[in-house]
């Protein structure tokens, strides 16, 4: 069972919260500010924070803030009033990873949780498991059923952007900026050149296929 911190100072909502979380087979923690927080992380092990922006002794960008300070990579999905950008921008440079406006969507929430878990799962395991297909992370290599392919780093490192985030669209730039460094001399054509390596190497492949979204970018999609 999941163990969710649920950090929010309205009473009310803290126990909404922890009721759905409950229902829907997590064990959910209460605490009412970022204090409370850090005090109910020294005692429980706890697989992921929903968190409030605004409350007192300690808000949520700082308790994001002091968690990452000290290499805590839980996921944090950040629950607030406050919809302008400025606010989410500020959430997601200190660390946290999604962001819900209220009034909260209890059933979004949980799907947002769900998707959470799994993404921390993929990092702290370093494999990512697509149909028959396993992607390693420390060794570079796809298994396909009895086969095993050791692809050259960045052609890697592309395939298992996409795939851990499955229908999403990356940019060329997005996925320069990331696999080649934003400092990288490099021109958005080596992304095009490693895209078609790969569609070329894993054409036959019953799992997945990179598409491409003309006028945005790529994005990898489940086949079958």
């Amino acid at each position: 069972m999941f163990n969710i911190l649920v950090v929010e100072d309205d009473a009310k909502l803290r126990q909404l919260f922890c009721t759905v979380l409950t229902r829907n087979g997590y064990q959910a923690l209460p605490a009412v500010n970022g204090e409370d927080a850090l005090d109910v992380l020294d005692k429980e092990y706890i697989d992921l924070i929903i968190c409030d922006i605004m409350m007192p002794r300690m808000d949520g960008f700082e308790l994001t803030r002091t968690l990452r300070d000290n290499n805590q990579q839980l996921p944090i999905l950040m629950v607030t009033a406050r919809e302008n950008f400025a606010d989410k921008q500020q959430g997601f440079l200190v660390g946290i990873d999604d962001y819900m406006v209220k009034p909260i969507n209890v059933n979004e929430m949980i799907l947002r949780v769900g998707a959470l878990l799994r993404r921390a799962k993929i990092i702290s395991e370093r494999k990512i498991e697509w149909g028959e297909t396993v992607l390693d992370y420390d060794t570079l290599t796809v298994i396909q059923g009895h086969e095993s392919i050791l692809l050259p780093q960045k052609e890697f490192y592309l395939l298992y952007k996409m795939i851990s985030y499955p229908n999403k669209i990356f940019t060329k730039q997005q996925l320069m900026d990331e696999i080649w460094g934003m400092d990288s001399e490099s021109d958005e054509h080596t992304v095009v050149v490693h895209i078609n390596r790969l569609r070329e190497r894993f054409r036959d492949s019953a799992d997945f296929e990179i598409v491409t979204v003309r006028g945005l970018g790529y994005k990898a999609v489940k086949r079958g």
